[in-house]
């Protein structure tokens, strides 16, 4: 797991500043939860979901339902992960696709363990394959 650097506090010019690859899969490494957004037909989805890491991808477990039937269809989706603090905040964002896994890579990837915090059954397993992830340290002004 990468160490999380803290960039220089920036000058009055720089309140945002642009984190590099290897600082958003630090965070993301570090969370456990993200919100989802997806399309299915018509509707847009965001809903709160728990991940693991593997191989710079984001593993999700899931039950029938909408996530399952997104990674069948092999939808576009968006996680976003961020903390505030009193002095300052960051976001990370990443878009790709969502597949649903087969049996046998599951199985394999089964054994990170289990990463879900509500006791539902869940028998699928699908990961996010990134084509882009961003993100931002922002640096708050003192009287927000």
């Amino acid at each position: 797991m990468t160490e999380l650097q803290w960039p220089e506090w920036p000058d009055a010019d720089r309140p945002v500043v642009e984190l590099s690859d290897d600082e958003c899969w630090a965070r993301l490494e570090e969370e456990r939860v993200g919100r989802l957004g997806y399309q299915l037909v018509d509707e847009i989805h965001v809903v709160p979901i728990n991940y693991a890491v593997a191989d710079r991808t984001l593993l999700l477990r899931t039950a029938a339902g909408n996530k399952l039937l997104a990674a069948e269809l092999h939808a576009e989706v968006a996680l976003e992960i961020d903390r505030f603090g009193p002095d300052d905040a960051w976001s990370v964002l990443v878009r790709g696709g969502l597949q649903h896994l087969e049996e046998d890579e599951a199985e394999r990837l089964g054994e990170l363990g289990d990463w879900t915090w509500v006791p539902t059954l869940k028998y699928d397993l699908v990961r996010v394959v990134p084509t882009a992830v961003t993100g931002r340290h922002f640096f708050l002004r003192a009287d927000h």
